[in-house]
């Protein structure tokens, strides 16, 4: 039953839509297969269209094409196969169409709008190939078939053309390519020897980012508006010799500037002359990083009168500046310098020299102060109350006796030496200072044992207010627990039948109902026990119960084996704002709760390192600076 007179039609497939796209319907077919039954001279008549080897396979047009004498045999196998079968495969889903050089020609001069659309649409498919409305994959650049070297436009899709290379005859599609070198166009096969796939999308070309239109980064994001403090410091920077017009500005408005300016490396040898006075008597500066040695040369010519002097990351201080120290601020009594690693021994022997009325001696950081430098100390400086001694890198066990030479001390710094001093000279240090030290810091000496702690400073110290003993690797936890548990309270006084160590009981009580001696050193405001991997539990329970009532700075950094229990009992040191609990793996958010509810002064905690504190449900109503909680959680 023939379906040419009905007008049903079925879905339209993917082949039968490609085939209507590139020109191919019965009568092109129809065309082709009498054009190879006709003689082989007759074939090579340029008027007449000749045999297409993609006719072989209409599916797959770039396949190799088939051999010429075989071709009529496939295609009348082929036709013959579909006459028995009582339909013809190429007109299953439309009638047959006419070629579209004929319906152009028979539609001249009467189309619709309609029709005028879409024969401009198939025009710009076949003749521009843009691809835009194709899919992107078999879209092709127009330099691909260009006009094959000759000017004439590109053939339209399903007409025949004789391949410039192996010469044999195909049907132009959408794919088809001009030679290189022109003029004329080569078959599928023939482009896909040549190494080119003529069904490759063009490469598009990669849009250039603007760098403004990166992704800012928070941390080195630039201020698009300066804060008024900024606005005020280039203000009077810039108008520094007209400054005295704002009259007085306070000594404390100086430090705040002071501050202002450390923050950015602000400060100059050009606005440092806004802090110069000759009635001066203290000058601080946070950042002196920018002053050269002529610069800090005028610092002391213009501040004559100087009693106080403190600097900080004075690089560029040198041995003659600090000569220039001691003859242009006579009066100076305290001296504090961090960094000045530039000076030299012989320049620290005679400054020390010319100023034996020094009462306060800090620095930091300077490499070249020697044995006899502190020698020269000793014997020269008899009013000096205040030593701090850090990171000197020549400092060993020979400096215990210069400074056993000196007064009593209140304030004795001699943190992260080089050497350090062993537990011998120690025993001699406290043993001379001990009565009046209210200052103690001895981190990183491995001398400082168990054993100074309970033959020394259980001995001699009385009015110990701050103690210091970081990254002292030879103390032990039962050491410690030992001397906080007898340092001021008897070892009876702090147990019970619950095993409960009660903070809340007045000294005075405990100590008029023992009979075990103790000794009358008042409670700790500073402690700091950081990075001591032997100390746990025990140590800082101990410490807690001893200093509880007037502990303000606590550093337990790095007691990683310390139990939740223990650091519960923190919730006691009522006076505590400061307080650095990093790397303590018990520590989580219900001990961190208590803590904070019961400590009301905490404004500052440091959390590195404790994966168990996430920062939920602590219940804070104060504003509480909080550092080293992992991004997950958060307050």
């Amino acid at each position: 039953m023939s379906r040419r007179g009905n007008n049903v039609r079925g879905p339209t497939s993917a082949l039968t839509e490609f085939l209507r796209e590139s020109g191919i319907n019965p009568t092109t077919i129809a065309r082709r297969v009498a054009t190879q039954n006709q003689p082989e001279n007759q074939s090579q008549n340029p008027s007449v269209a000749g045999p297409s080897n993609s006719g072989d396979n209409v599916e797959d047009a770039p396949e190799e094409e088939q051999p010429e004498e075989s071709a009529p045999r496939a295609s009348n196998s082929r036709r013959g196969r579909g006459r028995n079968a009582g339909y013809a495969s190429d007109e299953l889903d439309e009638p047959a169409e006419e070629s579209p050089v004929k319906k152009r020609k028979s539609t001249k001069g009467r189309a619709t709008p309609a029709a005028k659309a879409k024969a401009k649409k198939k025009a710009k498919d076949d003749g521009e190939c843009e691809g835009s409305s194709e899919d992107e994959y078999r879209a092709m650049s127009k330099n691909l078939w260009s006009a094959g070297g000759n000017g004439s436009p590109k053939p339209p899709a399903g007409s025949f053309e004789t391949c410039a290379r192996c010469e044999k005859q195909f049907t132009v599609t959408k794919y088809t390519m001009a030679a290189n070198p022109p003029p004329g166009y080569l078959c599928h096969h023939c482009v896909k020897a040549s190494g080119t796939d003529p069904f490759k999308k063009p490469a598009v070309p990669r849009k250039r980012v603007n760098v403004s239109e990166k992704r800012d980064i928070v941390s080195y994001q630039e201020r698009r508006f300066p804060s008024l403090a900024a606005m005020c410091i280039e203000l009077i920077t810039r108008y520094i010799d007209d400054v005295e017009a704002l009259g007085d500005i306070g000594a404390v408005n100086m430090d705040e500037i002071a501050k202002a300016l450390s923050k950015n490396r602000g400060l100059t040898p050009q606005n440092a002359h806004l802090f110069y006075d000759v009635l001066n008597k203290k000058l601080r500066f946070y950042d002196a990083t920018n002053l050269t040695p002529d610069a800090l040369m005028t610092l002391a010519s213009l501040n004559p009168n100087l009693t106080h002097l403190h600097l900080d990351y004075c690089g560029r201080l040198t041995s003659p500046v600090l000569l220039a120290f001691s003859t242009s601020m006579p009066q100076l009594t305290s001296l504090t310098l961090l960094g000045p690693f530039l000076v030299r021994a012989e320049a620290w022997i005679e400054f020390l020299k010319a100023m034996p009325g020094l009462q306060v001696f800090k620095i930091a950081q300077s490499p070249r102060f020697d044995l006899e430098c502190m020698r020269t100390l000793a014997d020269t400086c008899k009013d000096i109350g205040e030593l701090s001694l850090r990171e000197i890198g020549l400092m060993d066990n020979e400096f215990a006796d210069p400074l056993c030479s000196l007064p009593p001390l209140r304030v004795l710094d001699l943190a992260f030496p080089g050497i350090g001093i062993d537990e011998d000279g120690w025993m001699k240090i406290i043993e001379k200072h001990g009565s009046t030290l209210e200052t103690l810091d001895a981190s990183r000496h491995e001398g400082f044992t168990d054993h100074v702690l309970q033959e020394s400073v259980k001995a001699y110290a009385r009015v110990l207010l701050e103690l210091k003993l970081d990254e002292c690797l030879s103390l032990t936890d039962e050491g410690v627990a030992q001397f906080f548990g007898t340092w001021a309270y008897p070892t009876s006084a702090l147990k019970d039948e619950d095993h409960d160590m009660d903070v809340d009981s007045d000294p005075v009580e405990v100590r008029l109902t023992s009979l075990e001696p103790f000794t009358p050193n008042p409670p700790l405001r500073i402690l700091s026990l950081a990075r001591n991997q032997e100390l746990s539990s025990a140590a800082l329970a101990a410490a807690i119960v001893h200093s509880a009532q007037s502990l303000t700075w606590l550093s337990v950094n790095g007691l990683r084996s310390a139990s939740s229990e223990a650091l519960a009992q923190l919730k006691r040191v009522k006076e505590l704002c400061y307080l650095d609990a990093g790397w303590c793996r018990e520590l989580d958010d219900f001990v961190m709760k208590d803590v904070v509810a019961a400590c009301t002064k905490l404004n500052e905690i440091k959390v590195w390192g404790c994966s168990r504190v996430r920062g939920v449900g602590w219940g804070v109503k104060r504003a509480i600076k909080v550092h080293g909680i992992e991004p997950s959680g958060g307050m």
